[in-house]
């Protein structure tokens, strides 16, 4: 247990029962009463955003978390399973976690995971992806109008909007937060 006055933007509490993340801590000195802290926490389940009003000296649980790169292996169902690097256990994680970058993974790629106590609470792809293109629209002649784009399909079975120079065969880069081509690959 942690004093409020200790809590700092990044710790992750137990709030309410819940895992949040600190996103804002403000320190507030009314001229009448006593000081306080006003706190803006995110659910790390939902994404909600919880704002708090906390006295000094009022008690929060900082959770300990523990963050280290894993291999994606492969997709079992509902859930990824994930390697230790170092001690090559393995652990199922629930794709949620993930969010919509799960689309883009690829077996072998590396993975930063979070847990708390045995729960794996966070999980996050890498920003950046090269996948293959499997399937490219031919380029009409003439559609040559500045960010023209066309559907292209990758390795994994995505549809995505390319410029018309890529073609089958071609390696992309992909950002996988917006799901957006970034660039050929080299």
């Amino acid at each position: 247990m942690a004093k409020a006055s200790e809590i700092k933007v990044g710790n992750i509490l137990r709030f309410n029962g819940e895992l949040v993340t600190v996103t804002e801590v403000l320190h507030r000195t009314p001229g009448k009463g006593g000081a306080f802290y006003l706190d803006k926490f995110r659910n790390i389940k939902t994404g909600k955003i919880v704002e708090a009003r906390l006295a000094t000296d009022e008690q929060v649980e900082i959770c300990r978390v523990e963050t280290n790169d894993f291999q994606y292996l492969y997709e079992d169902g509902d859930t990824m399973v994930i390697m230790d690097n170092t001690s090559f256990e393995q652990h199922n994680i629930p794709k949620a976690l993930f969010g919509p970058a799960v689309k883009f993974l690829k077996e072998g790629m590396s993975v930063i995971v979070s847990f708390e106590s045995e729960e794996p609470i966070m999980a996050v792809a890498p920003n950046f992806v090269e996948l293959e293109i499997t399937y490219a629209e031919p380029a009409v002649k003439g559609d040559t109008s500045s960010g023209a784009l066309k559907s292209a399909t990758t390795e994994n079975g995505i549809e995505i909007k390319v410029p018309l120079f890529v073609n089958q065969g071609d390696r992309i880069k992909v950002d996988t937060r917006t799901g957006e081509y970034v660039e050929r690959a080299k």
